[in-house]
């Protein structure tokens, strides 16, 4: 028990260090706006997290790339903002891991159709969420970067789904590839 925890833990922290350099490599992300939001594999390993150990593991990955990616240069308007964008927007992608145990049968039953679906599913739960919390704090904090006569929602919505919906397409791919490739690898 005592090396399953230690395992876990090792896992989280390599895990989470991974996604944040996947952000930050110049060539590996691609920077879509001035205000932020990127293009990248950084949620890749915190869907990894979701599919290996769960719920609780997805969320505590992304929590940390959330904490990790306020230290390395994140816009900071206020607390609040904070909190939404970084904290909970990177955290809640971990919720990806509510399909864990069917996308496991599908390993044992080497249903590989079933495999890709429940890895898109929880690919879309995780970015979904994510989304979320970014066009939330786009509508609250951001609005006054709003094109004049723009509904603030509308640019929020834009703004974040240019990035958000590449992010989900790149982040499901890569991750089915992964897995159809090496299913092993989702066993813990």
């Amino acid at each position: 028990m005592q090396n399953r925890r230690v395992l876990f833990m090792v896992e989280v922290a390599i895990f989470s260090a991974l996604a944040i350099l996947l952000d930050i490599i110049p060539f590996l992300s691609f920077k879509l706006w001035a205000q932020g939001g990127s293009i990248s594999f950084a949620m890749v390993p915190v869907f990894i997290m979701a599919f290996r150990w769960g719920v609780r593991g997805g969320v505590l990955t992304g929590l940390l790339l959330g904490f990790y990616q306020i230290l390395t240069g994140a816009i900071i308007i206020t607390p609040v903002q904070t909190i939404i964008d970084y904290i909970l927007a990177f955290a809640v992608i971990g919720l990806a891991g509510v399909v864990a145990k069917p996308l496991w049968h599908s390993i044992k039953e080497n249903h590989k159709k079933s495999l890709v679906m429940w890895i898109a599913l929880g690919c879309l739960i995780g970015s979904s969420l994510r989304f979320i919390g970014h066009f939330i704090a786009g509508i609250i904090f951001y609005g006054k970067f709003a094109p004049e006569g723009q509904p603030v929602w509308l640019y929020s919505l834009l703004y974040n789904g240019g990035y958000m919906l590449p992010a989900f397409i790149l982040s499901a791919l890569v991750v089915s590839l992964l897995f159809v490739k090496r299913p092993k690898l989702i066993i813990r």
